[in-house]
């Protein structure tokens, strides 16, 4: 299977993501297409050498930049008939076919937490670095439909949420 991956070279999320993906794609018989998009103009170019390589699917991160254009992203995977994976739910709703990533929700109240803990007094420094403990899946059943892809039934029972 071929994926390709937008990572945006200006976030070291993206690139610390990346360089995982690069090292799990063998073992799983995956290659990876990587491709830079960290301004406008870098979209097309991107998207072109992209669709060179022939991906199976795109895998998009959630880089703020990214979701900000999160529609022209759309409208390459249905002109180009490409599934693509995010870590949000709010993408898969825009029509993205599948999202898994931390619940925002959670991080948010989570976050609160530390914040008053910090104005009670404690140090920053003394907090423990935590890492998410909830994460949603969602599919969107009618990009499924449009791409001809059949769900099988236990990841969809499995799914936090499905869009027909």
């Amino acid at each position: 299977m071929r994926v390709g991956y937008l990572a945006n070279p200006d976030n070291a999320s993206t690139l610390a993501t990346l360089a995982e993906l690069k090292n799990a794609a063998p073992a799983a018989d995956v290659t990876l297409i990587p491709a830079e998009v960290r301004s406008v103009g870098d979209f097309d170019p991107a998207f072109a050498a992209m669709l060179r390589e022939r991906p199976d699917a795109l895998l998009v991160s959630n880089d703020p930049f990214h979701q900000l254009h999160i529609g022209r992203i759309m409208e390459f995977l249905a002109k180009n008939r490409l599934p693509g994976m995010f870590q949000s739910k709010e993408s898969v709703a825009a029509g993205g076919l599948m999202a898994y990533g931390a619940n925002l929700p959670d991080l948010f109240r989570r976050a609160a937490g530390y914040v008053h803990r910090i104005l009670q007094g404690t140090r920053p420094g003394d907090l423990p670095v935590e890492s998410p403990t909830k994460f949603d899946l969602a599919i969107n059943l009618k990009t499924a439909k449009a791409l001809g892809i059949d769900i099988p039934p236990t990841l969809l029972a499995r799914a936090d949420e499905v869009i027909e």
